[in-house]
């Protein structure tokens, strides 16, 4: 069963002066909990890792790239088994409950799992203490493989627009793309949530062996914040381009951690913060 990303809606729509009735359709927010089974073959556990509002669709992608970029699995080879959790008795609910099976061998951190978010600016604590929690999972991306062309980051917007189904339907949805070095897109994912939409692509990304991250671009439809640099640092993305502004610590983020980092990008201009 595949659950519907959009719901209609009657409105009343006031326009110069006058009201009328029309029917629209907005994007579905819902909850979505992350469980994980993990633990040897004699005694497998099931915590509950995660809540986010999130529009349906694509829910596997997106546990399995929540996971992956809180640092929690390490690769797509560790998991063994995505599916839902369906309830007899609350069958409206059961494809909002998603259970990630992970192999014995991958060792899990209880206490790190009570707090598995990274720390952000709006928590109040230092970028530095932020910068050092994300290099305890990854190192700092290497030099670029390929030279962005500004004509290519010029491009990038008119594509993902092209294909934002839902949000040609709303208005009202976030959107995370990826582009190979030449401007080609390869796919993108929409989501009322911007770090949800990037959770939703590196989770499809790291499934995909042929792609290799390092000589991709990522396009984020909004502003560039620290939680989403950690995520492409995580999938060792070292482009990213945005429509709206970074803020301080996403660009501190992408310093430290080589990431080329644009901002503002329309149909003419962008702005290079690192």
């Amino acid at each position: 069963m595949k659950k519907a990303s959009v719901a209609p809606i009657s409105l009343s729509k006031f326009n110069n002066g006058i009201f009328s009735q029309e029917e629209d359709l907005l994007a579905i927010e819902e909850p979505m909990e992350i469980r994980l089974i993990h633990g040897p073959s004699t005694h497998r556990e099931t915590l509950a890792v995660s809540v986010t509002m999130r529009t349906p669709g694509n829910d596997f992608e997106l546990a399995v790239g929540f996971l992956f970029t809180e640092g929690i699995i390490q690769s797509f080879d560790e998991i063994i088994s995505v599916r839902y959790c369906p309830s007899d008795a609350e069958n409206s609910k059961a494809f909002n409950v998603v259970k990630v099976e992970i192999s014995e061998e991958v060792q899990i951190n209880k206490s790190n799992l009570q707090r598995n978010f990274y720390t952000t600016s709006s928590c109040g604590v230092c970028g530095k203490a932020s910068i050092d929690a994300i290099k305890q999972h990854c190192d700092s991306l290497g030099k670029l493989s390929f030279r962005v062309e500004p004509n290519v980051l010029l491009s990038l917007s008119e594509k993902l627009a092209s294909v934002q189904t839902v949000f040609k339907h709303t208005g009202g949805i976030h959107a995370s793309a990826l582009f190979d070095s030449k401007g080609n897109l390869l796919f993108h994912r929409e989501d009322v949530g911007r770090h949800n939409a990037l959770d939703k692509l590196i989770g499809y990304l790291i499934s995909q062996k042929e792609i290799n991250p390092n000589e991709t671009i990522l396009l984020l439809s909004g502003r560039a914040s620290f939680e989403l640099v950690q995520k492409a640092a995580m999938a060792k993305i070292p482009v990213i381009a945005a429509v709206g502004a970074p803020s301080s610590l996403a660009v501190e983020t992408a310093k430290a951690m080589n990431i080329q980092l644009f901002g503002f990008l329309r149909e003419n201009r962008f702005n290079q913060y690192t």
